[in-house]
């Protein structure tokens, strides 16, 4: 018999890959954190020797979540200002909060309880985009999750950094240090276009192409984006990105809700990636991402949840649902992006536009066992008809009842392993009460 560390035998296996299969009765294999069989439970008895067997009856197992999009230190600021537009929730309060408040140790405490929110829900890989991505990229290594940590640039100073030389040189002394990280990679983060002007843009195409590492950008995100830019370049946000060579495969473009037929064509013909945030888009009202459109042009569409404070929640599951029925609602067919297309935009969509296809994404031999398991034994899930349908439209997050990362348990039985949910919880109300004072 073959020795493997891991065997996971749920009811069913939704593999993600190539044919989209749902696998009923089988088993994964998983030796030194790579996925080295699918095979029916007999088989998998019969051919394996495993350190760990996990019996998961009535549960769907899936690759980890792919949180495309996220602003983890915010979690600190869930709540802190709602029910207002994008630009008056930034300029008005977001932005006067983190100057207050964003430190070391506010960043700290912040990602450590969204990647704790994020685990649970079943997130094993998250992008994210802050201030002080050393500190993000500690916290996510100690929790045992996959990250692709932004190296944030602005033109204004922050508690960070003063001007873009310093912003791109804290990001590329970080980017050195995670050179050999098995789970933390860097992406370059200009903010926006409305906050970061031609020259540091270009300075990060120019990093780009030498570190072959993605440009995660916020980009049409609202109607006022557009009007601005038009304003003060004479073009559209995206032609002006394209004019400066950052429209291209590297290019995760974040939100575009504000799209006409050219954006369009030049999305399709640049091989650019497209995160779609819909809860958060909702909550703003700042548009609605053409998703089915962009898909049947053949771009890669992934998922995230944006930031706590715009969303509220890093829901990954809840995000499909709200992605799958938006979509129909936008596109006028209930056809459009069936829960095979969204749950690929939650996984492998995402592990794309990352560059971490190869690693992550789906339930195939040869790549890292970062998995989830869904109990649909509720009643809430009942019957089974179909497994990825209930998870896209009848499942919660509080369904989750084991995720892995590389093949280790970081939350196992609805617990999680690697972090103290009681700590972390006790330092955010630590956190209110210190903003609420002031």
């Amino acid at each position: 018999m073959e020795r493997v560390d891991l065997v996971v035998a749920p009811a069913w296996i939704a593999t993600v890959d190539d044919g989209d299969r749902v696998l009923a009765g089988h088993s994964v294999a998983v030796r030194d954190g790579m996925i080295v069989a699918l095979a029916p439970h007999a088989e998998c008895r019969e051919r394996f020797a495993a350190t760990e067997v996990c019996e998961l009856p009535g549960q769907l197992l899936i690759p980890g979540l792919v949180n495309a999009h996220t602003h983890a230190g915010m979690a600190l600021l869930r709540g802190y200002a709602d029910d207002l537009p994008l630009m008056t929730w930034l300029g008005e309060h977001i932005w006067p909060a983190e100057s207050r408040w964003v430190d070391q140790e506010f960043v700290r405490d912040g990602t450590q309880l969204a990647i704790a929110e994020m685990l649970a829900g079943g997130t094993t890989c998250f992008s994210d985009m802050y201030y002080f991505p050393d500190i993000i990229a500690a916290v996510a290594r100690n929790a045992g999750v996959r990250a692709m940590v932004g190296l944030i640039v602005l033109d204004f100073q922050t508690s960070w950094a003063l001007d873009p030389d310093e912003y791109l040189h804290k990001g590329l002394q970080l980017h050195d240090s995670l050179r050999d990280d098995p789970l933390v990679r860097v992406t370059l983060a200009p903010h926006a276009p409305y906050t970061v002007s031609d020259e540091p843009l270009r300075r990060v195409r120019v990093y780009s192409d030498e570190l072959e590492v993605p440009v995660h950008i916020h980009v049409h995100e609202t109607a006022e984006e557009i009007t601005r830019s038009h304003e003060t370049f004479g073009v559209r946000p995206l032609r002006r990105l394209a004019h400066l060579g950052l429209v291209n495969p590297q290019l995760v473009a974040v939100h575009m809700t504000q799209l006409d037929e050219r954006d369009l064509e030049v999305a399709a013909a640049s091989g650019l990636n497209v995160v779609h945030c819909p809860e958060s888009n909702l909550k703003l009202a700042s548009g609605f991402c053409p998703v089915a459109r962009l898909l049947d042009a053949g771009v890669n569409v992934a998922l995230g949840t944006d930031g706590a404070a715009s969303n509220n929640d890093l829901d990954m599951i809840g995000e499909m649902r709200t992605a799958a029925l938006l979509a129909k609602g936008v596109a006028g067919d209930a056809s459009a992006v069936d829960v095979d297309q969204v749950l690929r935009m939650a996984t492998l969509n995402g592990a794309r536009a990352l560059g971490l296809a190869e690693q992550t994404g789906s339930l195939v031999t040869g790549k890292s066992a970062d998995m989830v398991a869904v109990d649909l034994r509720a009643l809430a899930t009942q019957p089974v008809h179909n497994p990825v349908s209930q998870l896209v439209f009848a499942a919660s997050r509080d369904q989750v009842s084991h995720v892995w990362v590389a093949g280790r348990c970081l939350v196992r039985e609805r617990a999680l392993t690697t972090l103290d949910a009681t700590a972390i919880g006790e330092r955010a109300e630590q956190w209110r009460r210190r903003m609420s004072r002031h």
